[in-house]
């Protein structure tokens, strides 16, 4: 990743009222977001990916709005000691304009101090509430469906807060609502396997060895032998040590609430890169795939050939 810089012309000094009595939903920044996505200038690198910069540059009686300009597929905002609100604004380069996107975002361990909004022409939909680590803590939507608002959160001492998120841009389809690239914690359909296995980052054989749970982060881990490794696009499983009988190991993630044990047979196993980490997608059975393959194949209907002895 790349240097941090802060959108020098974006903050403004733009201010929105705060509602008398404010309820459980977001605040009415329809006035505030109108006016900042109608022309507020900044300065941005064409190479920027992350950003990271502080609250107290803004004078302590103004809640002020910055906007911040990323121009990559994948990076970090870090906003030391919140107050006011960002407008981030993501226009890769690296995708053709034409390709659907999916962005997703994932809270920094120890996030805290605002909270994160979808916003879309002055629509506000809540991503991740100040200081909510649990379940769905990385939600993924359509590009078109809007940018991302950061809001500060009131707090009597910023001193110890920092908002921090990762965002991810992909190729892959976002349905209509929010949702997670993870495990679907369900069997995948005979046409969803064999989708898998064309469009995943990684396709191996193998067998389940062990299985680690993470409560805190609800997930668990899925330590995997592989026996034939077909495709990944990172190194997630590297060459067994000697005297496991060859092969391959490596692991990958799933929900916790997915409840995976281990047990005996082998799986073909395909999945996605996720911030770094592998996710599981569709897992058959080996021999449930073979026979799935086999009749696509005499059908005419495989999407992409793979090797099933």
């Amino acid at each position: 990743m790349r240097g941090a810089a802060r959108a020098a012309g974006g903050r403004t000094g733009q201010l929105w009222p705060r509602p008398p009595s404010p309820g459980p939903g977001p605040p009415p920044l329809l006035l505030l977001l109108a006016v900042l996505l109608g022309g507020a200038g900044a300065q941005y690198s064409s190479d920027l990916c992350s950003w990271k910069g502080s609250g107290l540059t803004h004078e302590a009686h103004r809640k002020e709005v910055e906007q911040v300009y990323l121009r990559c597929s994948a990076g970090t905002v870090e906003w030391m000691y919140p107050t006011g609100a960002l407008i981030v604004n993501l226009r890769p380069n690296t995708f053709s304009p034409s390709r659907h996107l999916t962005l997703c975002i994932k809270p920094l361990r120890g996030s805290s101090g605002a909270n994160i909004y979808l916003e879309k022409t002055g629509e506000l939909k809540l991503l991740v509430r100040d200081g909510d680590l649990g379940p769905g803590q990385a939600p993924c939507f359509s590009f078109e469906q809007g940018g991302l608002f950061v809001e500060a959160t009131p707090q009597q001492d910023i001193s110890r807060r920092t908002t921090g998120f990762q965002y991810e841009l992909t190729s892959r389809h976002a349905g209509p609502d929010l949702h997670t690239l993870s495990a679907p914690c369900r069997p995948c359909s005979y046409t969803e396997v064999l989708l898998a296995v064309c469009t995943s980052d990684f396709v191996v054989r193998g067998s389940i060895q062990n299985v680690t749970h993470e409560p805190e982060q609800h997930e668990s881990a899925i330590h995997l032998h592989v026996s034939r490794l077909y495709r990944q696009k990172s190194r997630v499983f590297r060459p067994a040590p000697e005297g496991e009988g060859g092969g391959w190991r490596g692991r990958v993630s799933t929900l916790l609430e997915c409840g995976v044990r281990p047990g005996r047979g082998e799986f073909l196993f395909t999945g996605h890169m996720h911030f770094g980490e592998a996710w599981l997608g569709c897992a058959p059975r080996f021999k449930d795939f073979q026979r799935m393959y086999r009749d696509a194949e005499e059908r005419g209907l495989n999407p992409c050939e793979i090797g099933t002895e």
